[in-house]
């Protein structure tokens, strides 16, 4: 709760920054040096910039230096999908494949021309049908390929069988892999080696790092043929430019603080996740939870009550202190149809009144309990007019 009057629910939008990143942060920002000078000065600016390396390649099960730093999920998403990624005796790909419900960063964010790219169907409850990336994958048997799938969906908090779809590529033998974990990193089990992926792109925001930092972790063999910023040297070359050594710290901190409490925290916001669904359908027996048949993030719950729109909804829940979010969103903020939505085959009626839940790590049962009492009265209003109509 951020305070006595409101409740932040909308911690898949971005996670308040911890206090303690906070002090992190202002510690980082006295450091005078710049990493890169020689001096006692530069060398402790240097070991702050490498222990929140360490830290980050903890969080996901990574080699620290094949961590690189990037200003966010998008720069380092952006970078995966230029064409650049490139794997020690394979060819460069030539065919990006997609699933139907990844992040704008993603699905507009590649360099790879409209031919090139397939968009694969999900199934209803939002998990990337296997058959259908099998059969594109066969079909392009003598092509390399580039699959990018997210690891868990911003909206729905759906979570993707990554090791399934990288199983599948490498029995392709040409294809590699690169997963968008932005939502998923810090607040599920996430184990880049083990799993196998080429790639994966993260932003620090999402688990309580300050914003405007985030990270790309590529496997060994992998590398960019091109740097997506040149300069001075930086970042092994792939990202040149004075790092930014706060944001970084910060990031390092929250990803400690995050792998401590990764198992603890899951329970704990699954269970605010399961009441509040329980509670719902009490309120609302005809509420539809997007997602439900399939593995989800522990704090994120999608729902929409039949006839409700999410923009009356949001304002109510606004005036009563609770801030949560609508299934998308454009940049002015106005509510937009979901193309998640649309992907797994709700319809445009029920999902123009799609709402989101995202529970996080100040989250409290006072304010799980502040919005079922904010619901109700949007909800006992619905029912009302429906009455009156009847």
């Amino acid at each position: 709760m951020t305070s006595a009057a409101r409740s932040y629910l909308d911690h898949n939008a971005t996670s308040p920054v911890r206090p303690e990143v906070a002090m992190a942060v202002a510690r980082a920002l006295e450091l005078p040096g710049n990493p890169s000078s020689i001096h006692a000065e530069g060398r402790t600016a240097r070991h702050a910039l490498q222990t929140a390396r360490a830290q980050l390649a903890a969080l996901v099960g990574a080699h620290p230096e094949r961590v690189t730093f990037t200003s966010g999920g998008t720069e380092a998403a952006n970078a995966v999908l230029s064409g650049a990624l490139r794997k020690e005796g394979l060819p460069a790909p030539t065919r990006l494949m997609i699933s139907a419900t990844e992040h704008p960063c993603v699905a507009a964010g590649h360099r790879f021309t409209p031919e090139a790219v397939e968009v694969l169907p999900v199934d209803a409850a939002g998990l990337l049908r296997l058959d259908a990336l099998a059969a594109r994958l066969d079909a392009c048997r003598d092509e390399a390929v580039l699959v990018s799938v997210h690891a868990a969906n911003n909206e729905t908090g759906v979570v993707q069988p990554l090791a399934e779809i990288v199983q599948l590529a490498r029995a392709h033998g040409r294809a590699l892999v690169h997963s968008d974990a932005v939502q998923a990193v810090g607040k599920i089990p996430l184990d880049f080696s083990a799993l196998g992926l080429d790639a994966l792109t993260l932003s620090g925001h999402k688990f309580a790092a300050p914003k405007g930092v985030g990270a790309l972790v590529l496997a060994e063999g992998v590398s960019l043929e091109t740097a997506f910023l040149r300069g001075g040297g930086q970042e092994a070359r792939l990202r040149c430019g004075t790092e930014n050594l706060s944001g970084i710290v910060g990031m390092g901190a929250a990803a400690a603080i995050a792998q401590a409490a990764l198992e603890s925290e899951a329970v704990r916001l699954g269970g605010l996740r399961d009441a509040l669904e329980a509670q719902l359908r009490a309120l609302a027996p005809d509420v539809v939870v997007f997602g439900a048949g399939a593995p989800r993030l522990p704090n994120t719950l999608s729902f929409a009550v039949p006839g409700l729109p999410a923009s009356t909804a949001l304002i109510a829940l606004d005036l009563a202190g609770l801030a949560v979010s609508s299934g998308s969103a454009c940049a002015s903020g106005k509510v937009a149809r979901s193309p998640v939505l649309a992907a797994m085959g709700v319809s445009p009626a029920l999902a123009a009144g799609a709402l989101r839940v995202s529970f996080g790590w100040n989250s409290r049962a006072d304010d799980l309990s502040r919005f079922v009492a904010g619901f109700e009265r949007v909800v006992s209003s619905l029912y009302q007019r429906r009455g009156q109509a009847a």
